[in-house]
């Protein structure tokens, strides 16, 4: 956001007020769709042993002090109120939702801030592709409670959610929009092949650069020529990724090169991830533990694993969840610029000279 003045001016925040007056139309849809679905609303705590573990995130920490004022623990501001959710459905809730406030250090874009909005729900015994059907009642109802909203937009791209849906799997979204088999560059699902995926990726103007693994690679051609295409006139699910990009996803019974994941678009932007949930503890471990490895090497820090979580995972039943970000869902259906024009008060930006 762009605008010179403190957010809480009144001539600064009047520019505001119809995004975020069709923020609170929105929120009360949101909680309508999901009690009429038999969710029920949780709230869970922002301080965890573990912030969330892909290797990419940086969180925010923090130390919890004893009433003695002497012993310190480390905790961390969540990432997604993943694993606590998670909790909930092996101690037996059935069909939770949450709209949680969630911490992303080292991020702030057009799309990105610190603290945002994630709307987080989980269906216990059911499959990742329920979860779409949930998608449709939440954009059909969210959109229909903005004023003069007709259309999700984004940069001049638009989508109806009332159209007909795409839905794709990523080894068509390439085929389709590069030429590439990617599927042929993970021979070894496990540890896909950059070399394989170099050769193709050299056809389109993509190489690899010094230090890239596959997924490095991966994304830029993803972002490059196929993010673009995604959600215009009508929302797309791209849906069973490769297995090395499962996170905390199960691999496809039929298929094992693939993970049972799907992320939602609208306009080119992602709004959603969803997996069917691993509930394999020693197989989430392992991944965490690589994760980890990836991330000291990249990075050199790492983060602690909840291993009250692994333990919790053994008892979760089958389920399916998915993250939306909430704020993305608020901009889309106004046709907002910058997500700050949908924050009640944004977080407070130093390095700009101003406090917001």
């Amino acid at each position: 956001m762009t605008d010179q003045h403190p957010w809480w001016r009144a001539d600064a925040f009047a520019r505001r007020r119809p995004f975020l007056e069709a923020r609170s139309r929105i929120t009360m849809a949101t909680r309508i769709v999901f009690a009429g679905r038999d969710f029920a609303e949780v709230e869970t705590p922002a301080l965890q042993i573990s912030p969330g573990l892909e290797p990419h995130l940086v969180a925010f920490a923090t130390d919890l002090v004893a009433p003695d004022r002497e012993a310190r623990h480390r905790l961390y501001l969540h990432t997604s109120p993943e694993f606590a959710m998670k909790k909930l459905l092996a101690a037996g809730m059935p069909r939770i939702f949450q709209l949680a406030r969630v911490f992303r250090n080292a991020e702030r874009s057009a799309l990105h801030h610190p603290e945002f909005t994630m709307l987080e729900w989980y269906r216990g015994q059911a499959g990742y592709h329920d979860l779409i059907d949930d998608c449709r009642a939440l954009l059909t109802d969210a959109l229909a409670a903005t004023p003069g909203a007709t259309r999700y937009r984004w940069q001049g791209a638009e989508a109806d959610p009332a159209a007909d849906w795409r839905v794709m799997t990523v080894a068509e979204a390439f085929d389709r929009f590069t030429g590439i088999d990617i599927l042929a560059t993970a021979p070894d699902p496990a540890s896909p092949d950059l070399d394989l995926l170099d050769a193709a990726g050299r056809a389109i103007g993509h190489s690899a650069r010094p230090g890239d693994r596959w997924e490095d690679l991966y994304f830029r051609i993803f972002l490059d020529r196929i993010e673009p295409h995604l959600g215009l006139g009508a929302p797309t699910v791209l849906t069973d990724y490769p297995v090395s990009m499962a996170a905390l996803a199960r691999p496809k019974p039929d298929d094992p090169r693939l993970a049972e994941r799907f992320e939602l678009y609208i306009c080119g932007v992602e709004l959603a991830n969803a997996f069917g949930e691993l509930t394999d503890p020693q197989v989430q471990a392992a991944r965490f533990t690589a994760d980890m490895a990836l991330k000291r090497s990249l990075y050199g820090e790492t983060y602690p694993v909840d291993d009250d979580f692994l333990v919790a995972l053994a008892e979760m039943p089958d389920a399916a969840g998915i993250a939306l970000g909430f704020d993305r869902l608020v901009m889309l259906a106004t046709g907002a610029e910058d997500v700050t024009q949908v924050l009640w008060a944004p977080v407070a930006d130093p390095a700009a000279g101003r406090p917001t």
